[in-house]
């Protein structure tokens, strides 16, 4: 999620956005795109959610490379009337906001050097068109990310933004949900976007996957800096909309005002437990 109080660069509009200089992307970048595109696409078969692959297609486009927004735009606009806008990198929160609620997604337009091939810490343009934009044109998700949109406006106006935030990262960024057949499938961005998350998130032993509960998430710390410690698993998309549409979260902004965090590891008595993890891995890299 963008999250940052920083003064807007010259040369940006008032809603912050800039042209995308589809033109100006060299050889080398657009095969850095086509690189990871064809390693995930390869991949993420029998592991992602099937409205994901559904809409991978909208990322197939005339021109080679790095996707044109204007091209871009067009196919989401007729799905779901979503649009993808080019920002100069994080964006404050209101900003944010105000564009999700109004159905235009935000990327960045640059792309990762080799050297970051599986790792950089701002998100470039493959994490947030390859990893947001296929859920995008499922008109279900396309209403829940509007939906936080709004709901994002009204935390912003009672200053309780950080509890919000861990929903979109436990959801958006880092979502498991439940496959037809019970099994469980990715479909957050950060890990969909990711080669090394993408197996980590389901097969590895260390992380704990456990019930979608929007309290829980709420109060629950997350890390940016590695794989995740926490998945959390949603039944549905259906599912994620409804509680997102009825829930009243001013409630449960009091509520929690003074409840404590709970830490990232932690497994609470009330939650339903798909994995126990062992935190092997988070534990050996404090370790190092």
């Amino acid at each position: 999620m963008e999250h940052a109080t920083i003064d807007r660069p010259a040369g940006t509009a008032a809603d912050w956005t800039i042209s995308q200089r589809w033109n100006r992307y060299t050889a080398a970048e657009h095969a850095m795109w086509d690189h990871l595109f064809e390693r995930q696409a390869k991949m993420l078969p029998g592991r992602v959610a099937s409205e994901f692959l559904d809409g991978l297609d909208v990322l197939r486009m005339t021109k080679p490379g790095i996707p044109d927004f204007d091209e871009l735009s067009e196919r989401l606009m007729k799905a779901t009337g979503w649009q993808v806008v080019a920002v100069p990198g994080l964006i404050p929160d209101d900003v944010f906001f105000d564009h999700l609620a109004n159905r235009r997604f935000v990327s960045g337009n640059f792309i990762r050097t080799p050297e970051q091939l599986d790792y950089l810490q701002e998100p470039d343009i493959f994490h947030d068109v390859f990893g947001h934009v296929p859920l995008l044109a499922n008109p279900i998700f396309a209403d829940y990310m509007q939906a936080y949109g709004i709901g994002g406006q009204r935390a912003a106006n009672g200053g309780v933004i950080e509890k919000l935030s861990r929903l979109y990262w436990y959801t958006v960024e880092f979502g498991l949900i439940r496959g037809s057949a019970d099994d469980l499938k990715i479909y957050g961005a950060g890990i969909v976007s990711s080669y090394g998350e993408s197996l980590f998130a389901l097969d590895d032993p260390s992380p704990n996957r456990l019930g979608f509960e929007v309290r829980r998430l709420m109060r629950t710390k997350y890390r940016i800096d590695d794989y995740q410690q926490n998945y959390f698993v949603i039944d549905s998309f259906e599912d994620l909309l409804r509680q997102t549409l009825e829930t009243d979260f001013g409630p449960i902004y009091a509520e929690l005002a003074d409840a404590p965090d709970i830490e990232i590891e932690t497994i609470l008595p009330t939650d339903k437990v798909y994995t126990n993890g062992t935190q092997a891995y988070a534990r050996a890299k404090a370790a190092a």
